[in-house]
């Protein structure tokens, strides 16, 4: 690594694969709409096809920050579309400074880092559905203020119980690490780094 610092083309960089990331993210919050159990798996779902753009900026910006930056404009991407919850932050930060963590550890030029980076980013995704099992009732009366269906309202109470929320923390971080070997098999062949 030459320049250990950000530079403005780096922010760029970051900003533009978000974006990408956040489309991606925002599709299957859409999804999610159709079926309580979509909402649910989302963070499962946004880890299989976020890998795509997480991977390629990670490649691109090898320095400390890149990961932090990346959380910080989904979590105000969150915040301007009204998504905005307490729950959602921490997440997000806690997800994305453990991911940081992981590419420092592994010099930020190992796939298998990147790739178990990429996992634990993808819990940051927890947070929306997982407003369901902290705030309960309080969340399920939100939900019906806002004009929420009373049959999406009453699968999505049957969903509250242990075995659905350990799937929901699990399947990110295995969809997360899953996306990121078949991304490696399939575009990136010629990737050079550590393994």
């Amino acid at each position: 690594m030459d320049n250990k610092k950000l530079r403005g083309k780096d922010v760029i960089t970051i900003g533009i694969f978000t974006a990408i990331y956040f489309a991606i993210n925002f599709g299957f919050m859409l999804l999610g709409g159709l079926h309580p159990l979509m909402w649910v798996l989302m963070p499962g779902f946004i880890a299989l096809v976020g890998s795509i753009p997480y991977m390629i900026m990670v490649q691109k910006v090898k320095k400390t920050g890149a990961v932090i930056i990346m959380g910080v404009i989904v979590a105000i991407i969150y915040y301007l579309t009204g998504q905005f919850s307490l729950i959602i932050i921490a997440s997000l930060a806690i997800a994305s400074i453990l991911a940081e963590l992981i590419r420092y550890l592994s010099k930020y030029d190992s796939y298998k880092g990147n790739s178990l980076s990429y996992a634990f980013f993808s819990l940051g995704m927890i947070g929306s559905p997982a407003q369901v099992w902290i705030l309960k009732d309080e969340f399920i009366s939100k939900m019906l203020e806002n004009g929420m269906p009373v049959d999406y309202v009453n699968t999505l109470k049957s969903f509250i119980n242990t075995p659905m929320l350990i799937v929901l923390i699990v399947t990110p971080f295995v969809f997360g690490l899953l996306s990121c070997g078949i991304l490696k098999s399939f575009l990136y062949k010629n990737f050079e780094a550590r393994n």
